[in-house]
């Protein structure tokens, strides 16, 4: 029956392809998986996969924030050499999670420079470490703690650390000039976050986090998030990111209240939406119900 189904599915792709004129099969099969958004004039998103990845070609060269797994990263460095005969200035990693570090080794002898906050280094280092992957690695050479700027061509970058949230070591990257913020994984617009409690995550400290970039950042500010759900755009708005804490702060809210009722762990994992943020569906519940409930705890 399936071998029936494969050569039937087979030649119905064939026979629509035969309806396509010489020029349009071959742009239809040379359609990369990646994709590149221009935000303005110097900037953009390249997706494929992993985490979110924001650019900017600049007149002295070009700044790259993640860089997903290696192939992924490869591809983005052929489109932007293509774009550009600028060298790039710098890699900066948002945090240290394999989507959007990976593809770091990609850019070894390409960039001078990969900047992170303090803890997404020591993370990094840790899990490649446990993971046995440190000859795939390349770690950032420069951190800062709290705050870092610099002036690249005519934009001033900006990172900021407000605390644990995601991880203990997660960035805001800020492009001053355009107006343009990557959040990393800060946010996930309307899909479940993964909570990496074993790199320092909090989800209490989660949302003064996201109270502190509404009142760092203004409501014109265009953000990129780290992750969204099917139907939902990377790029989003501030009012993007006070749904996303309004759902950490419910999903607080609940998980304590289960625990009070006196339900158990596996009872409350099997919720299947948070009261108060239900556009947050589909996989992946069952991992911020037990972070929660472990925060809670203090399991």
């Amino acid at each position: 029956m399936q071998r029936r189904n494969f050569i039937r599915n087979t030649s119905l792709t064939l026979a629509s392809l035969a309806f396509l004129n010489n020029k349009t099969l071959a742009q239809f099969l040379a359609d990369p998986a990646w994709k590149i958004k221009m935000l303005n004039d110097t900037m953009g998103v390249f997706t494929e996969k992993g985490g979110t990845i924001l650019f900017m070609v600049g007149k002295d060269g070009m700044v790259v924030v993640d860089s997903q797994f290696p192939e992924q990263s490869q591809h983005l460095i052929d489109e932007l050499k293509k774009r550009s005969q600028q060298p790039f200035q710098l890699l900066i990693n948002t945090h240290h999670h394999g989507d959007h570090t990976a593809g770091n080794i990609s850019f070894k002898g390409l960039v001078p420079h990969v900047l992170a906050h303090e803890n997404s280094k020591a993370n990094q280092e840790r899990v490649a470490k446990e993971k046995k992957t440190e000859d795939q690695q390349l770690y950032p050479d420069q951190t800062y703690a709290t705050t870092w700027c610099q002036k690249m061509d005519k934009e001033e970058i900006c990172m900021y650390y407000f605390g644990a949230a995601h991880t203990n070591g997660d960035s805001f990257v800020q492009f001053k000039k355009s107006n343009i913020v990557h959040t990393g994984d800060l946010v996930f617009n309307r899909r479940h976050p993964f909570i990496d409690r074993s790199a320092g995550a909090n989800i209490s400290s989660w949302v003064k986090v996201l109270d502190k970039a509404a009142s760092t950042f203004s409501n014109k500010t265009i953000f990129v998030c780290g992750h969204a759900a099917d139907g939902y755009d990377i790029v989003i708005t501030k009012e993007d990111i006070a749904a996303f804490r309004n759902y950490l702060n419910q999903l607080l809210i609940f998980v304590g209240a289960q625990i009070k009722a006196g339900k158990t762990k596996e009872e409350i994992l099997k919720a299947t939406e948070i009261p108060g943020a239900t556009e947050w569906k589909g996989d992946g519940i069952d991992r911020p119900l037990t972070a929660a409930y472990e925060e809670l705890t203090n399991g």
